[in-house]
């Protein structure tokens, strides 16, 4: 695995979004269970993509908030699988934040989310291609 620059964003961009007032914690920043969910979210576009069908996150690991998001800010999230295996799918995802009275992009966190895919009763099942 290649390490991503802290200058740009690497991976596909998958989501983006603006952090509002109801997401803060109470010293005004901006939630870090937002952020997360967010995150958990864009990292399922691509899970999705190539389980081509449903999904469960399983677990969530090297989570780091290099920064706080503060009201306001644009984030956008970027996704990239890094591994998949026989019912499993892991994905990194960045978030980064754009003040909204500003241009330049900086990383807030980053973290990899492991995806499983399920079938109708909510059980593994493997990927396309695999048996």
């Amino acid at each position: 695995m290649t390490v991503p620059s802290p200058e740009t964003p690497d991976g596909q961009l998958v989501g983006r979004v603006i952090a509002m007032p109801a997401d803060t914690n109470p010293e005004g920043d901006i939630f870090g269970g937002w952020l997360l969910a967010q995150m958990d979210l864009a990292g399922s576009t691509p899970a999705f993509d190539l389980a081509q069908g449903r999904c469960a996150t399983i677990a969530v690991d090297a989570m780091v908030f290099h920064q706080p998001v503060s009201v306001g800010d644009e984030v956008s999230l970027y996704a990239t699988v890094i591994k998949s295996g026989r019912t499993s799918i892991r994905v990194r995802v960045e978030a980064w934040k754009r003040p909204r009275s500003m241009q330049v992009v900086s990383r807030v966190t980053e973290g990899v989310f492991t995806y499983v895919a399920i079938d109708q009763d909510r059980k593994p099942r493997p990927l396309p291609g695999q048996v």
